[in-house]
């Protein structure tokens, strides 16, 4: 539900000699921030990509096992199929070109079989509704990755799991003229489940992550111009890792949750250090979805709390709580619950300004029993 009952009021005004107007009945109705059912996919997903294309409509595509896509169209609040991807991939990144194609790069494929992370990359072109394999793959596969597209088009992949479980330190640029890849300067170190934000002077802010021996509270900037990587002046407060980065409106980037905490802090690149908010998340969360809304505020959404123990393994739970950041008293707050608890999902901000979550999966415990379940619902944030 996301109203709540009207309030009617009379209205009447008096002016400075005592004459008063005619009465005016108004009736108040006052709206919850809250998430509402809508359509459902027509495949379950997780680890899925949504791209809000030009016009407005989402392409949502992959997952595990999966290679097919399907457009959500927010006028009829529906999702229909779409043409199948060159291969089944997860764990991708799927990037809106200046072109007004989508990038869909690397990625596992899983199959039922040993995972094989891709380095094969395609093109989806919303005029045709095809999907075509780029003119080259990536210098090196890569899944739990980065990409992000630059002021000048092209696109910049960083880090991610590769071959046999390596963890990658290289990264590429994708250039949309000629379709192709090429290395750029190294990070750091070797990270994925990282995070890539595009600051307003240009450059990019890559925080977190892991290499399997635990999660990074370093943070580097790649910069364009001398197409190279530099450790940022400070280190973040907080290891994270399966965490959020929004580029708020102010020019600052809120880090939030990651590896089983509630804290949050910003970045300011004009200092290029990290300090906390002034208070941390009302819920512990990793793999949550965080969407800056149109009023500056960020929507912090799902995710899970690691972990419970079954049979001596640990168990995420994933969760339906949502809250808001507000970037004026750097503070969060709750708002209307998911109708859904899950994680590994996809937030989409929409053209009416409403949220799109779609996909993830539903876990929980009882007993020793452990009840999970990939979802092809989705809803919408109001």
């Amino acid at each position: 539900m996301t109203t709540t009952p009207t309030f009617p009021i009379t209205l009447q005004v008096r002016d400075s000699l005592g004459q008063e107007s005619v009465p005016q009945d108004f009736t108040i109705q006052i709206a919850l921030h809250g998430f509402s059912a809508t359509g459902s996919m027509g495949t379950a997903r997780l680890e899925h990509t949504a791209t809000v294309l030009s016009s407005g409509k989402v392409l949502v595509v992959g997952g595990i096992d999966i290679a097919s896509s399907e457009m959500f169209d927010p006028a009829s609040g529906t999702f229909t199929t779409g043409n199948t991807m060159g291969t089944s991939r997860a764990r991708h990144t799927a990037t809106l070109l200046k072109s007004g194609k989508v990038l869909i790069a690397g990625g596992m494929q899983i199959n039922n079989q040993a995972p094989q992370t891709l380095a094969s990359a395609e093109l989806f072109d919303p005029t045709t509704g095809m999907f075509t394999p780029t003119n080259g793959n990536m210098i090196d596969a890569r899944a739990y990755h980065t990409a992000t597209l630059l002021d000048d088009g092209r696109v910049l992949l960083t880090g991610g799991v590769g071959n046999s479980g390596v963890f990658v330190m290289t990264a590429e640029l994708f250039d949309p003229t000629t379709e192709t890849f090429s290395l750029t300067g190294k990070m750091e170190v070797a990270r994925a489940g990282h995070t890539a934000t595009l600051l307003n002077n240009g450059k990019v802010l890559v925080a977190g992550g892991g290499n399997g021996n635990g999660d990074f509270t370093t943070a580097e900037i790649f910069d364009p111009s001398t197409m190279s990587f530099a450790p940022t002046a400070g280190s973040m407060e907080t290891a994270r890792g399966g965490h959020t980065a929004t580029l708020l409106k102010d020019g600052t980037v809120l880090l939030a949750g990651g590896s089983s905490n509630a804290s949050a802090e910003l970045f300011d690149p004009n200092t290029s250090t990290f300090m906390p908010t002034a208070g941390n998340m009302e819920t512990l969360r990793e793999n949550h979805t965080a969407t800056l809304l149109n009023d500056g505020t960020v929507l912090i959404a799902g995710g899970d709390v690691c972990c419970r123990t079954v049979d001596r393994k640990p168990v995420p739970i994933s969760i339906t709580s949502a809250e808001l950041y507000a970037p004026a008293s750097k503070t969060f707050s709750p708002t209307g619950s998911l109708q859904n608890s899950r994680f590994f999902h996809t937030a989409s901000l929409l053209n009416d300004r409403t949220v799109l979550v779609t996909g993830g999966v539903s876990q929980s415990t009882k007993g020793e029993k452990i009840d999970s379940r990939v979802l092809s619902s989705a809803e919408l944030y109001h």
